[in-house]
């Protein structure tokens, strides 16, 4: 059986992907969205969501045409850096100029590769040292700037963060000779033979054999200049290897005293570029002469210096344009209302996502906007989703939803109106009364409680569809203002002195007496679901009457099953329910156009609104 209780909500947040994303629990909201802001009604409807029984949900959020994503570009390491890789925030909003990255070296390649820890401020207004900044709340290591390569910063960030972005600049472009630096001063002199392995340029590891000489030498430049000598005379084994490589090839010192080393270099300046030395099995020269990764030996390809400059703090979107900062851009929220047009144009972002069935714009009650919704569900292909709509903050009498109700010039039974907002506790703390909030979370909510439950086909109306986590409603209503509600198809949410405050309407706008109420037209969607996927076994099957038999008896499964549970009413099964698939149904025109009917038909439940209790007087008798 399909699911019919996955909602998907539209609106503003603090941050987050645009594209409608799934989350299954508040704590996963709150990490991709951010909690509570004044952006928006859209996290406290989510929350109530959860709070009364959703289980899963998509989310859609909207943008305002202004909002703008913070970035910051580094130079790289070239000796005349040019702009290296530019950071930005993964959504747009000012949220993102909280965020501060440190860029270190990697710790598997450190001369190669490296790390991007992600941390965010606390306090904004701090300047200081630390920025304010929180412990690292993601780290990347061992990132790299080939793109060919499977740990690429871009790549990495965009299947792994969900704070940060990377894009490589087309000018970094920076290429050196690739090199080796030693890990440390050589132990001079050499015990002889002195043979170790070497790898340049990718061409395959090599034996390089010095001369007996060299076992006397006790300067670091004499070792050198033997090394270079040495690899001078090897032939590439590679046709495709650049013959400088060997012919070009430099082996220097580097630093002096206790930090001299040796630096290997090829004699090619591409990207991929490399020197790599390691001992050779009956020698361990290549340790001794601190030239192995074992003896701390430091490899740069050719294309290292794309790496960005180090760096201890740097503030995404806030960062001064000096020293390694080439470019800032702000993240900007934005402050123009968003028209109901914005919020329509993201229900497109749903078009390819089957797997939800309630959709509403939490806080954005409008004729217009409930117009889209109801629209937008009766249009899908298949028919599959329910608008939960709402009134508009400021409507807190009767007359204000009556109008809103007769504002509505598309309706249908693809949607519900539901009066007044709700009041709760401002979950942020900062005021001390009971906010405002829409109820369509809420109701949500219950939607998928009742349909849990007792089924989709119960109302989720009544003293059971009771609304956790509210201490009040908008407005309190009479019978007398509830009973001019109800005709016009406004459900009403109402307290009650036992039950509490509740959803207590359950109707569609919708003018056609068969789909007037909620759990019908759920029902159906639910079984147009339902048997949709469960017979596209039958695609390409052979059209005629083996194949409508065995449709007749798999749907006709489905709905007994669904009848044993009380979702359609009659006395029998025969009266609850029909499934006709036969050449009454499909044509010979249907067989030649690819085609087979099924018609399926249900009783459905209605529920009681109203409970008429007649008392009378037995003639004779006292009326006590």
């Amino acid at each position: 059986m399909a699911s019919t209780s996955t909602a998907a909500f539209v609106g503003l947040a603090e941050r987050g992907p645009v594209a409608a994303t799934r989350v299954t629990n508040w704590t996963e909201f709150q990490r991709l969205y951010g909690s509570f802001s004044s952006e928006g009604l859209l996290a406290h409807s989510v929350f109530q969501y959860f709070n009364n029984g959703g289980r899963q949900c998509y989310v859609v959020r909207v943008t305002r045409a202004e909002a703008r994503t913070a970035s910051v570009s580094l130079r790289n390491r070239a000796e005349q850096p040019v702009p290296g890789l530019t950071f930005s925030a993964m959504s747009p909003g000012a949220w993102g100029n909280t965020l501060v990255l440190s860029i270190e070296d990697g710790t598997e390649d450190p001369g190669n590769t490296f790390k991007v820890s992600v941390r965010r401020q606390t306090d904004p207004a701090v300047v200081a040292p630390g920025l304010g900044a929180t412990d690292p709340v993601e780290e990347f290591d061992n990132l790299t700037t080939d793109p060919g390569a499977s740990r690429f910063v871009a790549s990495v960030l965009e299947a792994e963060s969900e704070f940060i972005r990377a894009v490589l600049l087309e000018e970094n472009t920076a290429v050196q000779r690739g090199l080796l630096r030693g890990g440390g001063a050589p132990e001079l002199p050499l015990e002889t033979p002195v043979t170790f392995q070497i790898n340049v340029d990718g061409d395959g590891f090599q034996d390089v054999t010095l001369p007996e000489e060299v076992g006397t030498v006790t300067a670091p430049e004499a070792a050198a200049t033997a090394i270079q000598d040495a690899v001078r005379t090897l032939t590439r084994k590679k046709e495709s290897t650049d013959a400088a490589a060997f012919t070009a090839f430099t082996c220097e010192v580097e630093g002096e005293g206790e930090e001299v080393r040796l630096v290997l270099r090829s004699g090619t300046a591409v990207p991929t570029s490399s020197v790599r030395v390691q001992p050779a099995e009956f020698n361990g020269a290549a340790d001794e002469l601190k030239l192995s990764l074992a003896a701390g030996g430091r490899p740069e390809d050719g294309s290292a210096l794309r790496r960005p400059v180090k760096a201890d703090l740097v503030q995404i979107g806030d960062a001064a344009v000096q020293g390694d900062v080439t470019a800032v851009a702000p993240g900007i929220d934005g402050t123009t209302e968003v028209p109901e047009a914005m919020f329509a144009e993201a229900f497109g972002r749903l078009d390819n996502i089957t797997d939800f069935s309630l959709l509403a714009v939490p806080g954005v009650g409008t004729p217009a906007m409930m117009n889209a919704g109801m629209a937008y569900c009766a249009n899908r292909p298949l028919r599959d989703v329910f608008y939960i709509g709402e009134t508009r903050h400021d409507d807190i009498t009767p007359e204000q939803a009556a109008v809103f109700r007769r504002g509505l010039t598309a309706p249908n039974s693809y949607g519900a109106l539901y009066f007044p907002w709700v009041k709760a506790l401002d979950p942020t703390g900062k005021s001390r009364d009971p906010i405002m909030l829409p109820p369509s979370g809420y109701i949500a909510g219950v939607y998928a409680r009742i349909d849990a439950s007792r089924g989709v086909w119960k109302a989720p109306a009544g003293t059971e569809a009771s609304l956790n986590g509210v201490v009040g409603v908008a407005t309190e209503l009479s019978d007398v203002q509830h009973g001019t509600l109800n005709p016009i198809d406004v459900d009403v949410i109402r307290r009650f002195p036992q039950a509490g405050v509740v959803a207590f309407g359950a109707r569609t706008i919708s003018s056609d007496p068969q789909w007037r109420y909620v759990p019908v037209r759920r029902t159906a969607i639910m079984l147009r679901v339902s048997i949709y996927y469960g017979i596209q076994w039958a695609v390409f099957e052979p059209n005629d009457e083996p194949l409508w038999s065995q449709l007749r008896l798999s749907i006709g499964s489905f709905m007994t099953t669904l009848y044993r549970q009380g979702a359609f009413q009659g006395a029998s099964a025969s009266q609850a329910f029909f499934v006709k698939c036969d050449d009454e149904t499909t044509t010979q025109t249907d067989i030649d156009n690819g085609v087979v009917n099924v018609l399926v038909g249900f009783a459905p439940l209605k529920p009681a609104e109203f409970v008429v209790v007649k008392i009378s007087q037995k003639a004779g008798m006292a009326s006590g």
